[in-house]
């Protein structure tokens, strides 16, 4: 995991836990705390995911202050460093109910959460549009941005052409897709290095929206020219990490060589 700072195991589901998460809760005690020890001596934070795409809180009428707390709880039982909310209720998100049930959920999640744990979204790029209802991912970053400490977009799944070269991704989003791109989602007013650019990590991981490690690595090294440095996040864990995010990462963002494996 060189070069990476984090690790968000999939899906905390309001249901409760699934795939690696409920993995995770099958560990002793004792071998969770020795991973952890592991990868925070590489500068590597564990956390989870809570929702992902199959489930639809709002919609199905999950009380956000009920469900924040109760993933906090899940976080101090089992240890982990933080909450990545991977919401993606597009009824909810079509009809604007979405807007104040992320708000309400952010706000209880970090007061029930301790004070150093780390409070990731994970929004579909185009949530952040203009014409999103109630005004999508901007009015909830407008309410709470100050409450999540970054965003892992997701510039992928959002049709064949959209998001697959470098002024798409960074500059000028398709008329599909209008004001979406990460320099496009700043200049609506959210903080530029809070936008994490989220990429499949091979064409088998998504619907479309895949880009060769050479050209995501020229895109990486445009957006630092601008002042970006908000990071890359990977979708999903690979064999081929390694190779993976220190071509991605390049001479724009280098791996130390001091840097722990």
């Amino acid at each position: 995991m060189k070069g990476f700072n984090a690790l968000i195991l999939s899906f905390l589901l309001t249901s409760g836990p699934a795939d690696q998460v409920r993995a995770w809760t099958q560990l002793s005690a004792q071998e969770r705390a020795d991973i952890l020890t592991l990868y925070h001596a590489q500068g590597i934070s564990i956390m989870v995911s809570a929702f992902g795409s199959t489930d639809t809180p709002t919609t199905d009428g999950v009380d956000p202050m009920a469900s924040a707390k109760a993933v906090a709880a899940f976080v101090k039982e089992f240890d982990l460093d933080g909450v990545d909310v991977d919401y993606e209720d597009a009824v909810a998100l079509s009809n604007g109910k979405a807007v104040q049930w992320l708000t309400t959920f952010t706000k209880t999640l970090r007061a029930a959460l301790p004070t150093d744990s780390l409070i990731s979204h994970a929004p579909q790029a185009p949530n952040f549009g203009p014409t999103v209802a109630q005004g999508g991912y901007l009015a909830v970053d407008a309410a709470v941005g100050h409450l999540i400490d970054w965003y892992n977009v997701q510039f992928y799944n959002q049709g064949a052409k959209e998001y697959i070269d470098c002024p798409g991704l960074l500059t000028k989003s398709s008329s599909n897709n209008p004001h979406t791109s990460v320099f496009e989602i700043a200049a609506s007013g959210v903080e530029l290095d809070k936008i994490a650019i989220g990429k499949p990590a091979s064409t088998a991981d998504a619907s479309n929206g895949f880009m060769s490690t050479d050209l995501l690595a020229q895109c990486v090294a445009e957006a630092k020219g601008m002042h970006w440095a908000a990071g890359v996040a990977l979708f999903q864990f690979s064999s081929n990490l390694a190779v993976w995010i220190e071509t991605v990462r390049g001479k724009a963002f280098p791996i130390r060589p001091t840097m722990p494996i």
